[in-house]
């Protein structure tokens, strides 16, 4: 995945949102808005710039057209709550589910 706000970054448009994890694309994959699709970068404690990884979970938005996917390093597992925990600054603002 390719970070384009990491982790302490703030929100292009939303200047009081800060980033507590990295947040980036999947290049060459498209999400429901027609653009890259957006994916969270868990367990990684520093910014970076990209990062390959394994797909945990969807954040499935019942009011978006776009999903959300979960990344995490190989070998590294994180409960559903510790999941919506870390993505709750961006999510608390959707009707969103966990899938695996």
């Amino acid at each position: 995945m390719t970070i384009d706000r990491p982790l302490g970054s703030r929100h292009p448009r939303h200047a009081d949102m800060l980033y507590p994890v990295n947040y980036g694309y999947i290049d060459g994959i498209l999400a429901g808005d027609g653009m890259e699709q957006d994916v969270y970068l868990l367990g990684v404690d520093r910014p970076v710039e990209s990062f390959t990884g394994v797909i945990i979970a969807i954040l499935k938005r019942a009011d978006d057209v776009e999903d959300k996917l979960v990344m995490a390093p190989a070998g590294v597992t994180f409960t559903d709550a510790e999941i919506l925990a870390q993505t709750y600054f961006q999510e608390q603002y959707f009707q969103t589910t966990l899938q695996r």
